[in-house]
């Protein structure tokens, strides 16, 4: 028997002697003798009743110990009373030790996430519904020309349209914002919900320095194209211009058979007019991949648009004896987009598909809709053709660039300006040994 036990029986023995003196001397002695004996029987139950509940006051200072996040009690003033306080104790303990591993490993790793965020190149700002922020980060007070940052609406004296875009910018997308300083800000939006308050949470990034570089390395790029293009086109014309004047020189005199000499004439004239609709049309397809209107966004069924699409295209494919066949996982994904444009550039990757069947014995072309995620369409356009080679594969997106002989090199470059004007991206991979594949991501309405 434990020591609480043995405390209780002789408590209760106690009692019960305290009780049967008490009748006796209510008997014998009389009532205030009898008063006096009832406060000292009070007085035992009071202990017996503040003794026994030692362990429910016990359990409420723990219980608020945890509730306010106090560990630094210990249980151990009964541990004389018996295995079973001890055991209890021990526990109640060993539970508070657990709290404070954990409240202390918590707030090393947020200390750690703090450091992290203070000292990152990366600026972060976090806000909430009404626009009060509640972290901001040096690089962020750096990036922005700022020193102090309490509400998001007081970027408007430095930044007065970047308040709107943080506030409209949708969780997951991105955008490019340049300040009066001509930096080039990319701006990354992500939302998460706290206590049921959504926060959001914004990156901050100067990319100015790669985007000149992309941009030198894009102009030394067109610039090759046009070179080529040009010298294409003007040294033959200079050429001929040299032959026009020996002609006109030398064989147009009245001794000389001006026929023939006409006629050669009339060849170096019909070659320029041939060369120099060659420029015309290259000058028109730089001006068409300049100035491409904006996209007049509708909401697009996905089935309506393949379907209109492959019926566009399908007598072409079958007089050609190319096999074609599209698929569509989810008949009813809407997106938001310039149904024209998108027509122009399923129509266009399409046909390239087709080109480049022309020697394959069993052509055939696949084109897929489905889901990437559940916010992002995947429309894939593959052929069974021979392939682009490594080093095309990187240049074919370039304006002018082309590996067709026909080509202008344009309908590609113009195709990818169209995606990104519409949130996507559109990418090239080889698929398989044999063929290619063309991506087309899109965001859902």
């Amino acid at each position: 028997m434990n020591r609480f036990s043995v405390n209780i029986l002789l408590r209760i023995i106690l009692l019960t002697l305290s009780t049967i003196t008490s009748v006796w001397v209510w008997t014998a002695l009389g009532a205030f003798p009898g008063v006096a004996m009832g406060i000292l029987i009070s007085m035992q139950i009071y202990g017996m009743y503040y003794y026994i509940n030692r362990v429910n006051r016990k359990l409420t200072l723990f219980l608020e110990s945890i509730r306010y996040e106090d560990f630094s009690i210990r249980f151990s003033a009964d541990n004389k009373l018996g295995k079973s306080f001890q055991a209890l104790n021990h526990q109640f303990n060993e539970v508070l030790e657990a709290f404070r591993q954990t409240r202390a490993e918590k707030e090393a790793n947020l200390k750690y996430i703090d450091t992290i965020v203070q000292h990152i190149s990366i600026g972060v700002l976090s806000f909430d519904a009404e626009g009060r922020i509640e972290l901001i980060n040096p690089a962020a007070f750096r990036l922005l020309g700022i020193y102090r940052l309490r509400n998001i609406s007081e970027l408007k004296n430095s930044h007065p349209a970047l308040p709107e875009y943080l506030l409209e910018i949708r969780s997951g997308n991105k955008l490019l914002y340049r300040t009066r300083q001509e930096q080039q800000l990319s701006i990354h939006a992500a939302s998460v919900r706290l206590q049921g308050r959504l926060v959001k949470l914004i990156s901050i990034q100067n990319i100015h320095a790669e985007l000149q570089q992309k941009e030198l390395e894009a102009w030394q790029n067109l610039t090759k194209i046009l070179r080529h293009e040009i010298m294409n086109s003007v040294t033959p014309i200079v050429s001929l211009i040299g032959t026009m004047q020996d002609i006109v020189e030398q064989d147009i005199s009245p001794e000389a058979a001006q026929k023939e000499a006409i006629a050669d004439l009339q060849e170096a004239l019909e070659t320029i007019k041939s060369r120099s609709k060659g420029i015309m049309n290259f000058v028109n397809a730089y001006r068409d991949y300049t100035t491409l209107p904006k996209p007049q966004f509708t909401h697009v069924n996905i089935k309506e648009l393949l379907t209109g699409v492959s019926s566009l295209l399908l007598p072409e494919m079958k007089q050609a004896g190319i096999y074609y066949h599209y698929e569509i996982e989810s008949v009813s994904t809407e997106i938001h987009a310039d149904v024209a444009q998108l027509q122009m550039v399923l129509i266009n990757l399409i046909k390239n598909a087709m080109d480049a069947l022309e020697q394959t014995q069993t052509p055939s072309i696949q084109v897929k809709a489905s889901m990437n995620t559940p916010n992002q369409v995947h429309i894939e356009i593959t052929d069974n053709g021979p392939g682009i080679d490594a080093d095309a594969m990187n240049k074919i997106f370039i304006p002018f660039y082309t590996t067709k002989k026909k080509g202008s090199g344009i309908g590609l470059s113009l195709s990818q300006q169209i995606i990104q004007s519409h949130g996507g991206q559109l990418k090239v991979s080889r698929s398989g040994h044999n063929g290619t594949t063309f991506s087309v991501l899109l965001p859902v309405a």
